[in-house]
């Protein structure tokens, strides 16, 4: 019985242990934290320096872009490149893609090596995505990578721009007056477009102002955009596709029929072919795809001599080093190194008082639960506190009492048990015995008494199983309307015999009875167990009297009272425990098996409802059962 007391969990899996290495894993997190936040901190001034300069070094390379975008050849970009050195206080450099150099701002006469990898590419052809997002010009790049101010033969001439420029003005100045707010914009290409403030070209359809006009491709845009749809169709011809005619917006629609040579009749072979057109017809994906890629190629191809040749640049610092990282020196890395010693002592100290306190009443609780386990009648411990432990302790008590209750109940109802089971079939048996020695003749009325006898074993036995099975949870329902009174007067008119033979009137009180939904057979047992019970324990010259009434709109409740012997105050909160009698000497002359009431309560609690009683000894006893109205829970 005291080796499971004398036991020790090991150090690594007890308690104690478990907590002082999770003391230890905070500590040195904790510290590592504060060393990790230490840096960042220190490393976020030195990236937010390095955003501001990534930011400049997009401005450089947009500037750039649009130079080679605007420009045939690099020439000339020494200014551009020396004036953007001034403004971002960084050196710029650009080469050709062999490294030949093209322009410099370094003023020394031998400037540093450039370093091996450039910052970016700058083509107009082929933009960087990257740099020209965080630039505040090269937000409109297409999306085929060709920057926008590459318009090559696209470029109006003067005569086109000005008679573009009079429309625009003559439409902006009519939608003002309109109330529409607007204003002239200026492409790269120089054409014009009126530009509507809150993007309402609907209002527009209203006046008489024709914003339209401007959509008419001039005469040069119509030489650009024909040598751009033969360059695409070439392309597409190679790849066995239709062509296509691009609008002004580059956009394309349905896919242009080529003519096809028609099949010849058979008996004109030799007569010369007519050529026959397909309709157009709608794109697919996959037509969409190689359309696209082909206007892309197209357009470079076309855009290739208006623009610069691809150069590559560079970005660094007047002394072309970069810029540092942060690193902790030797001093603060011994000096973070004897913080997190120091912190994990503390930790592990504060750990060892503390666990020590927290184990010892779990020992006391685990030494109690060995005993309990061992069999002892009834195992507590001290409560010294009303922390979690206190609570621990206090509820393992309650267990422990409520424990030993239960055994006592278990011991008390096997007893019961065996006392109901012995009386009828030792009743059986001794009749047998006697029918068998010649004794008792087998007549009708030996039949009828071991009859008696077995019905009341049975009844036991069923009483049992209702009780097993309300236990379990399995106690089924068949739950419908049933109206209450019509109920009563069934359970009054079967024990109507009984009480008339005892002496006892039994009477219902229904008045305007609610319809209750419940499983009318389980409800007539339980009342019946009540009525049962009542005009048993009744007097002759008493009343059993059976009402239902209703506690609101949700609960009914039905009550069996009677003017019987009562039950004293001590006894009363135990009459639905299981085998309780109140004579206390079992005569099955003034008591059942004892399972009546317990089987009334677990049919009460099944219907959702609850059972109780009040009682005034020498006057009388009133059970009530209150019940949901609505369908109860399955």
């Amino acid at each position: 019985m005291g080796r499971g007391r004398s036991s020790r969990v090991p150090l690594r899996r007890s308690l104690l242990g478990r907590l002082l290495g999770v003391s230890a894993l905070v500590a040195a997190c904790s510290v590592a934290a504060t060393a990790w936040l230490a840096v960042q901190t220190t490393s976020g001034a030195i990236k937010q320096e390095q955003g501001q300069n990534l930011t400049a070094d997009a401005r450089i390379y947009d500037t750039l872009l649009g130079y080679a975008a605007r420009h045939p050849t690099w020439d000339g970009v020494d200014a551009t490149v020396r004036e953007l050195a001034e403004q971002s206080g960084r050196r710029v450099a650009l080469t050709t893609q062999g490294r030949q150099p093209l322009a410099d701002s370094a003023t020394a006469t031998a400037p540093p090596a450039l370093p091996p990898e450039a910052s970016a590419v700058v083509d107009p052809l082929s933009v960087d995505t990257v740099l020209a997002a965080r630039s505040t010009e090269g937000q409109g790049t297409a999306a085929d990578r060709i920057d926008p101010r590459a318009v090559g033969p696209f470029l109006l001439p003067a005569a086109e721009r000005a008679a573009l420029r009079r429309t625009a003005d003559r439409n902006a100045v009519c939608l003002n007056r309109a109330g529409i707010a607007s204003d002239v914009v200026v492409g790269p290409s120089g054409r014009p477009r009126v530009q509507m403030v809150g993007n309402a070209p609907e209002r527009a359809l209203g006046t008489r102002c024709d914003p339209s006009d401007l959509d008419a491709p001039t005469a040069t845009e119509k030489k650009a955009l024909s040598a751009l749809d033969a360059l695409a169709d070439a392309c597409l011809k190679r790849q066995g596709r239709d062509g296509v005619r691009l609008n002004q917006d580059l956009s394309w629609g349905e896919v242009v029929a080529v003519p096809r040579p028609a099949p010849l009749p058979s008996d004109a072979r030799e007569a010369a072919p007519v050529p026959a057109v397909e309709p157009p017809r709608e794109l697919t994906g996959e037509d969409d795809r190689a359309i696209a890629s082909c206007v892309g190629t197209a357009r470079s191809e076309q855009l290739s001599s208006y623009v610069a040749s691809p150069a590559l640049l560079f970005i660094g610092d007047e002394g072309g080093a970069t810029v540092p990282g942060f690193d902790l020196s030797p001093a603060n890395t011994a000096k973070i190194a004897g913080a997190a010693a120091l912190v994990l002592a503390l930790t592990v100290g504060a750990s060892v008082l503390a666990g020590a306190r927290l184990v010892r009443p779990l020992h006391a609780l685990t030494g109690a639960a060995q005993r309990m386990r061992d069999g002892e009648e009834h195992a507590s411990v001290p409560v010294r506190g009303d922390d979690e432990i206190g609570r621990l302790a206090a509820a393992f008590n309650d267990m422990s009492a409520h424990r030993a209750r239960l055994e006592e109940q278990r011991k008390a109802m096997v007893s019961d048990v065996a006392h109901e089971l012995r009386t009828p079939l030792s009743n059986i048996r001794g009749w047998l015995e006697a029918a068998q020695d010649g004794l008792a003749d087998p007549d009708p009325a030996f039949v009828d008494s071991l009859l008696e006898e077995a019905v009341q074993l049975q009844h036991i036995i069923d009483d049992l199983q209702d009780l097993a099975a309300a236990d379990a949870g399995v106690l089924r329902l068949h739950p419908e309307p049933v109206p209450v009174g019509e109920l009563l007067g069934q359970v009054a008119a079967a024990h109507q015999a009984r009480a008339e033979t005892a002496g006892v009137t039994l009477t219902v009180v229904a008045g305007a009875a609610p319809v209750l939904h419940a499983d009318p057979v389980r409800l007539r047992q339980a009342v019946g167990n009540l009525v049962s019970n009542a005009v048993r324990h009744t007097p002759a010259g008493g009343k059993v009297t059976l009402r239902v009434y209703g506690e609101g709109p949700e609960v009914v409740v039905i009550e069996v009272a009677d003017t019987g012997t009562g039950i004293p105050a001590a006894d009363l909160p135990y009459v639905f425990d299981r085998f309780w009698r109140a004579e206390k000497s079992r005569s099955r002359r003034t008591g059942g098996s004892g399972l009546g009431l317990a089987i009334v309560r677990k049919l009460a609690e099944a219907h959702g409802g609850t059972a109780g009683a009040t009682s005034t000894e020498g006057k009388g006893s009133a059970f009530t059962l209150r019940l949901p109205a609505g369908a109860p829970s399955p």
